[in-house]
Formats: C-alpha cells, structure tokens, sequence
C-alpha cells in the first residue's frame, strides 16, 4: 500500500453549501490526488451535507474517505475519527467552511522536509468579514519555536502537522468540549514539536465566516464554556513549561486573548453570574500571574487584569463600556507626562478611592511614534535630512529632538542637532483632530568630512535614526520608511572630495524595511559597479579620431574627476575628460593625431578607481594623417586584443616605397 503525503481531514455538520468548495480545493491540490487521502466524517448533518458527499464521491473516485455518525455536539469526535483513521506522514485538519490555496499543501509539505519541522503554519486569509490571524505571518519562518516567535497565537488545528508526532504523544481533541478543544491539541503539538515552520509568503488557507454566522465558535455564548477550558489550558502550560521567559510568553496570550474575549460574554450575563464568573477567572489566571509581566502586557491589559484580581466587578464592567466607546470613536485616550513617563487617563486614574498603581496607566513604550522624511539627499560632502517626527498623543513641548549616526556592527555612534522647524496642522487627519504637533519638524544638515566629533566619518554602514523628544519622553526610531514621493529610497552613490582623497558616499533605503543607511566606503555598493565600458572605433564624422563608449550611474562626482587616461611606453600621458547625459551614457573622443609616438594604453579612471578600457577589433583598420606635412599612422597593435593597445607613429617612406613597387 502506498502511503499518502498528507491526510486531509474534515469534519463536517450543516456545513453546505461551502462544503462543495471546500472538497474541490483539496481535490485539485498541486501535490496531486496520489499524495492525498481525505477523510471526511460528517457529524450527523441535517442539511443535505450526507448527500453532497456521496456524490463528490463519485467526483472524485478513491480520493475521498466519507465516514457518517451521529451527531457529537463539536468537531473533536469527527476529528479524532479522522485522525484514528489518517495514514499519511502528514496531517492537515480543514474545517468544512473553509478552503486552501491551490498550492497549499505542497509549500507546506516541502517546508516541513526541507527544515525537519513537525508544524506548519500556512499564511492564513480572512474571508466574509472573518479576522485572521496575522502577527505571526509578518515573514517566512523555516524553523522556530512556540517561544520565540508569535505561533503561539494561533491555536486553531488549521495546520500541517507530522502524523509520527500525534501519534507519539497522543495528541487528540477533548470531547468534552464544545469551544477552545483545539488549544489542548495544538498546544501541546506546538511544545513536543522539534520545529515550527511558518510559510507567510503565500495564502494557504481561506478561512471563512458563513454568511449567517453560524460558525460553532461565534455561535457559542457566554462564560461558562470559556471558564470550562482556560483552566485546563493554565494546567497544560504549568505542567509542561517551567516558570521564567517561556512560560510568561505562552501567559500573555492566555491573559490578553482569552480574559478579553470571556470578557466580552462576561458583560451580558445578570448580576449574580458576572459576579461568580469574575470570581472563578481571577482563580483561574492566578497561577499565571505575577508582577514580572508587567512589562509583557499593555497598560489596558495591566488594568483590566488588576480590576478582575481585585474582584472590582463595578470598575470592570465600567472599563469594559469605556473601551467599546473608545473604539467607536476612534480617538486615541489623552495621556499625562510627567517625569519622563506617559499615563494614559484610563478610568480610575488615580482615584483616591481605588489606589489603582500608576504601572497600570503606563504606556511610555506604547506610544506611537510617527515619523515622515520629506527630504534625504547628498550634496557633495553634506547629508542634507528634513521631515517630521512626534510621539502620538504628546504635544510637541520641549522639543529635543536629535540626528543619531550609528554604525552598524560596531560601538560608534554621533548626535547631531536638527533644526526644529513648524508643522502647522499636523495631527488634523487624525484622532478627529483632538491632537495638535506644532513643532515636530525637523531639518538636519551633516558634514561627512567632520561628523565623527571634527573628523571624518570612518568606513561603514552609517544608520540613520533619530532621537524624537518632547516634555521629557525620548525615544529613538530608523527613520525613512515613510517618506514623501520624492525621496528616493535607490541606492545613490557619489564620489565626494575630502582632505584624504576622493570617498565613496552611498545614500540607500534598507530592504524590505526602507530605512535610511549611509554606506561609507563601498561596504555595499562599489563604485566600479557604476561604470562600464562599451565600444571603441574609429569616428564615423572625422579622421585619426578614436571614440569610446560607457555608462556612468553614479549620483554625483568631483568635476573633471571621470576622465579616459592614455599612457605610452615613451612616459607620455594624456587625460580626456567624461562628459555624460541626463542618463549616465558618455562617449570620450580621443583625437589620435595629437598623440605623440608610441604604444599607448588606456583606463577610465575616478580618482583611485579605474576600469582598463576594451580591446581594439582585430580587424580595425589604421587612421592616416599628415603632421606637418609627414604621414603618420595609429593602428592596434599586433596580437593584443584583451586589452587596449594603440600604436602611433611616423610612416617609414622608404618602406612605403618598396611596398607599393612590389
């Protein structure tokens, strides 16, 4: 028997008429239906999904593995039926609402092999107003872990995961659960797992919201499901993670996404049960709390968790209405700054009556920073930067801004300051206009030849950041990934004179984040990669006149410093300067007469750089001119065609003679 790739299995109830689309996506897989088994338990529907299977089974013979029950009352039993019967070296469960990607399962297989990892997240996409997962899908991930990366906060089983792995621990779904079955599955999946592949860079699954909402975990109301498996999950993370970083990490998912969401049924239950079900979460998290999170956690979470530890029903259930206004609204919470923190005026800041800690209003390091570069350009030895820069909600007071150059791998850096210029109306698009940045522009002038405190800026990868200021809160941001569509981020390289000679300066955006770098010395971009050489003949409008062609993409560079540079054999030299056009093409014309004899070579030369100019064809035939009233002749020389090589010299008359009388 051949073993398939991959089992597929989908558990379904009532779940036309997104079935027929979903079978479809599996069956028509780029894997191939011969890597494929898809095993299909259909939970006791009701609404014509028993028939459909049959006759997609008939769509598709020997692909489909069709299992009727009766009704569960949840996706564990048909999923654990499908997986009792799974085997393939992989297994992927699919909701019968939802469907792949026509190369879904072969990224996520080669991914699996390719990196030896156990799961795989494929990028998921949202369809009919359905929130998907998106922070752990920023970019591809061969090999993680659940510790350090955003994995964890997905625990839907919508994965690819090793068979050998399940079976070897077990791993099936609780049937005793109607929601958050799925978090004791993938969870421990995720912590036994030898590795972690994420694939971001191509939609995966469709993971869809039906049009009536039907389901099963936006169906299911109330607390009492939810206070039914977060104990059961706390247990699963303090028996099988000890206390410290890891455990804290899988913590503030648990303390963030399901205390919020348990919240959100918690307000629409009467008075005694919110009372009872306050108590019984506050158990719950205790084991996972401690003050060590704080820093985890935002200032939101921070109260809302100190409200329900504190059993403040009352306060609670009053923050939660202030929360749903300030999302209607759309206007970001006032803050107050004082001592080089930011508050922000929550409810019950500092209430006398509640003592809540100012930790939990803190959100210095959640503030916003915005920032805009309108220009970023080199001007012969000087980096010339302007834009704006202020942190969200803080009025631009106390401005102290600065320009930060740090070099990259390395321990210097240099500050220099800006110029704080008027932004007159910046915030008004905005927070409904609510907040005013007066004096958040800024202009930065730089000498590259004196920025290294006097001396000149040493080879390396300068990153440009800065250091935004204002009523005593500083922080320090990359800047350029948001700037005017004016300003370049193309790599632009320009030869600049300093004390020490011509420099390389390159002026660049980062990939694929678009920050400001400043690349001194060619760590990065060469300045010989800027010049080429093309063809060299004789001019087609004048006599004993050679022409050379090139390209030269640099930015800028000293005047007369780009120059073709002929030297002989006898000691003589003779320069001609590059003119080029608006797009960097140059034709050099060398004008032969006016060399003296000899056997002259050649290059391109920019200061220290130089490219040797190209051969002379073979078959070029020699220029012929009179100098003062004598033939002369410039030919290439015999037998050297890998490099430039022009003889010039005086007619031997006499062997002219004897030539023509032969």
């Amino acid at each position: 028997m051949v073993v398939p790739t991959v089992s597929v299995i989908i558990a379904s109830y009532n779940a036309m008429p997104y079935l027929t689309r979903c079978i479809a996506s599996v069956a028509e897989q780029s894997i191939g239906q011969e890597a494929l088994e898809v095993i299909v338990v259909n939970d006791g529907s009701t609404d014509g999904t028993a028939k459909e299977l049959d006759r997609l089974s008939s769509v598709y013979p020997g692909l489909l593995d069709v299992v009727h029950q009766a009704n569960s009352g949840g996706p564990s039993a048909p999923r654990n039926v499908g997986l009792d019967r799974a085997q393939g070296q992989f297994v992927f469960f699919l909701d019968a609402d939802d469907y792949l990607g026509p190369e879904a399962l072969e990224r996520m297989v080669a991914m699996a092999e390719r990196n030896g990892t156990d799961v795989v997240l494929g990028k998921m996409v949202g369809v009919g107003g359905r929130g998907a997962p998106t922070s752990m899908f920023r970019r591809n991930q061969p090999k993680t872990d659940v510790f350090s990366s955003r994995v964890y906060w997905t625990l839907n089983p919508m994965k690819l995961f090793r068979r050998e792995l399940l079976e070897r621990h077990h791993l099936r779904f609780p049937t005793d659960l109607r929601i958050g079955e799925d978090q004791l599955f993938v969870g421990p999946a995720y912590l036994n797992a030898s590795g972690i592949s994420v694939l971001a860079d191509h939609d995966c699954l469709f993971w869809v919201e039906r049009e009536d909402s039907s389901n099963i975990t936006l169906q299911t109301q109330g607390s009492e499901p939810r206070l039914k498996f977060l104990p059961r999950v706390v247990d699963m993370v303090l028996e099988n993670v000890p206390p410290g970083s890891g455990r804290d990490h899988l913590a503030h998912r648990h303390l963030t996404v399901e205390v919020q969401q348990l919240l959100g049924h918690l307000v629409h239950e009467p008075r005694a049960e919110q009372q009872k079900n306050l108590a019984r979460l506050a158990d719950i998290i205790a084991p996972l709390w401690h003050e060590g999170l704080h820093g985890r956690l935002s200032a939101m979470a921070r109260l809302r968790l100190h409200l329900i530890r504190h059993g403040m029903l009352d306060e609670l259930l009053e923050l939660l209405r202030f929360e749903e206004e300030a999302k209607e609204s759309g206007v970001a919470t006032p803050v107050v700054v004082e001592g080089g923190r930011a508050y922000a005026r929550y409810p019950f800041f500092r209430d006398p009556a509640l003592a809540v800690t100012d930790k939990c209003y803190d959100v210095t390091r959640q503030l916003g920073l915005r920032h805009h570069v309108s220009r970023a350009e080199l001007l012969g030895n000087t980096l010339h930067l302007a834009g704006h820069a202020y942190f969200h909600r803080v009025a631009t007071l106390d401005v102290t801004t600065e320009l930060v150059l740090r070099e990259r791998g390395g321990a210097a850096e240099y500050r220099f300051p800006v110029t704080h210029t008027a932004t007159p109306g910046l915030g008004a698009d905005e927070d409904q206009g609510r907040y005013e940045y007066e004096k958040a522009g800024f202009e930065a002038v730089v000498d590259i030849t004196t920025a290294a405190d006097g001396l000149p800026l040493a080879d390396g990868l300068w990153d440009i950041s800065l250091a935004v200021g204002a009523q005593g809160l500083s922080r320090e941001v990359r800047i350029g990934s948001k700037r005017a569509d004016g300003v370049s981020g193309k790599a632009a390289t320009h030869v600049v004179d300093t004390v020490d000679g011509a420099r390389a300066v390159t002026l660049y955006a980062t990939k694929p984040h678009g920050n400001l770098t400043l690349d001194v010395g060619e760590k990065k971009h060469e300045v010989l990669r800027r010049l080429s050489l093309g063809t060299v003949g004789w001019a087609s409008d004048a006599s004993a006149v050679l022409e050379i062609t090139g390209q030269c993409t640099l930015a800028a560079y000293p005047s007369d410093a780009l120059a073709v540079v002929l030297t002989s054999d006898q000691g003589g030299s003779a320069a001609f300067p590059v003119s080029r056009t608006a797009a960097g093409a140059f034709t050099v014309r060398i004008p032969v007469s006016a060399l003296a004899a000899g056997e002259w070579g050649g290059e391109l030369r920019l200061g220290d750089w130089s490219l040797p100019l190209p051969g002379l064809p073979k078959d070029m035939a020699p220029a012929k001119w009179r100098q003062r009233g004598l033939p002369r002749y410039a030919k290439p020389v015999a037998d050297i065609t890998d490099r430039f090589a022009v003889q010039v010299a005086r007619t031997n008359l006499a062997k002219a003679v004897v030539s023509r009388l032969r």
